[in-house]
C-alpha cells in the first residue's frame, strides 16, 4: 500500500484543529509571533540588581557643563536617589555611563535606557523604565535628537511624574540645555554644521540656526529659564545674549533667566533653590536681563543692554529664589549694535 500523504507546516496544524479552544491557542500564538517579531527601537542596558526597588530620593538637580564629567557631581546625584535605580536617557550612543555610574554609587541599579526616535518614546514599556527610577540622568549628545524625538510623548510625561513627585535629574552638555523651560533646540543645525557661533547671533538674532522652543520638562527652579554648557570654552556669551534677547520680544517672559555653565564645571540645586558650584572649569554664569532690548529684528545686527550677570566659581554659591550669589563677582553687559561690552575693566565678557 502506498504512503498516506500529509499536509505539510501550517497547513498540517489547520488539519489537525477540532475545537474553538484550539483555534483560540492558535490565534493568541500567531498574535504573540507577529508581535515578537517587531524589532525594539529602543535598548536598554541594566546593571546591579535585575528587581526594582522603592526608596525615597530627595529633590535636587546637577547642573553640567559638559566636556569632563565630575565624579562630585554624579556622587551628589548618586546621594540623592537613596539607593534607587539610577537612570541615563539617551538619544545616540552606549552604555558606556553605566560602568563608569556604578563605580561612583551606592545604587540597586545602574541602566541606559537610548530612545533613539518618537516610535520608541511611545512604546509604553519605556515611559514604566523610566517611572521605575529613583534618579534620571539626561546625556550629551544633540539636544535636537530630544525634542524633535521626546518633546509630547510619554517619555516627556514619565520625567515630569519623576519630578512632581521628589525625584533628582541631571543633565550635561545636551542634557543640561533641555532642562531649562525655555530651550535652544538646535533643530536648524546639521550633524555636519559648526557649533552656533557668538558673532552670528548678535549680527542676525533672527538667524534660521536660532530656535528656541518652550514648555518641555518643568524642572522646579527652573522656570523662566534657558540653559547653556561649554560657556566660556566655546565663547558662547553672545550667542546667550541673543537668546534672551529673542524670549523677552517672543513675550514668553519679561524677566527670563540663564544659567550658563563652563565645561568641566557644574552647579548642583538642592530642592530650596540654594545651589553651590563645583569642578575645575571657569564656574557658572547667572544673568538676568533688566530692560527689553532696543533693537532685536531679523537680519539687525543686536542692541540690548543692561543684562546683568554674576558669576560664580567652584566653591561659590547662588540661591535661585533671591537671584543672589555668594562668593562670585557682578557685573553688567550690554551688546551695542553687535559689540559686547562689560563693565569689567579689563577683564572683558567673561
Amino acid at each position: 500500500m502506498g504512503k498516506v500523504s500529509r499536509p505539510s507546516g501550517f497547513l498540517y496544524i489547520l488539519s489537525v484543529i477540532k475545537t474553538p479552544l484550539q483555534w483560540a491557542v492558535l490565534l493568541l500564538c500567531a498574535a504573540c509571533a507577529v508581535e515578537c517579531a517587531q524589532p525594539q527601537s529602543y535598548k536598554y542596558f541594566r546593571l546591579g540588581n535585575k528587581e526594582d526597588v522603592q526608596t525615597r530620593p530627595v529633590a535636587g538637580i546637577a547642573m553640567m557643563g559638559g566636556g569632563t564629567d565630575l565624579d562630585e557631581a554624579f556622587r551628589w546625584l548618586c546621594e540623592r536617589g537613596k539607593g534607587g535605580d539610577f537612570l541615563i536617557l539617551r538619544a545616540r550612543g552606549g552604555d558606556d555611563y553605566n560602568s563608569y555610574v556604578n563605580g561612583l554609587c551606592k545604587a540597586n541599579s545602574v541602566a541606559t535606557l537610548i530612545v533613539p526616535d518618537r516610535t520608541a518614546a511611545e512604546d509604553p514599556v519605556v515611559a514604566e523604565i523610566i517611572r521605575k527610577a529613583e534618579v534620571v540622568f539626561i546625556a550629551g549628545g544633540d539636544q535636537a535628537n530630544y525634542i524633535r524625538g521626546w518633546k509630547g510623548t510619554p517619555v516627556e510625561s514619565a520625567i515630569n511624574d519623576d519630578l512632581a513627585v521628589g525625584k533628582p535629574i541631571g543633565g550635561t552638555s545636551a542634557g543640561l540645555a533641555v532642562l531649562g523651560e525655555f530651550v535652544y533646540g538646535a533643530m536648524g543645525d546639521k550633524a555636519d554644521d559648526k557649533d552656533l557661533a557668538s558673532e552670528d547671533v548678535l549680527a542676525n538674532p533672527y538667524l534660521d540656526r536660532v530656535t528656541l522652543v518652550r514648555e518641555f520638562l518643568k524642572v522646579p527652579h527652573l522656570e523662566r529659564l534657558i540653559t547653556d554648557s561649554h560657556f566660556a570654552k566655546r565663547d558662547r556669551m553672545g550667542r546667550t545674549l541673543g537668546f534672551l534677547a529673542r524670549i523677552m520680544k517672543y513675550g514668553w517672559s519679561a524677566s527670563p533667566r540663564e544659567v550658563a555653565i563652563d565645561e568641566k564645571s557644574a552647579v548642583l540645586v538642592e530642592a530650596d533653590g540654594k545651589a553651590m558650584v563645583v569642578g575645575t572649569g571657569k564656574g557658572a554664569y547667572f544673568l538676568r536681563p533688566t530692560m527689553g532690548p532696543e533693537v532685536c529684528e531679523k537680519g539687525v545686527v543686536l542692541t540690548f543692554r543692561g543684562v546683568g550677570v554674576y558669576r560664580v566659581p567652584a566653591g561659590g554659591h547662588f540661591d535661585f529664589l533671591s537671584w543672589m550669589g555668594v562668593g562670585g563677582m557682578a557685573y553688567t553687559l550690554s551688546v551695542e549694535r553687535g559689540k559686547i561690552e562689560s563693565t569689567q575693566d579689563g577683564r572683558g565678557i567673561y
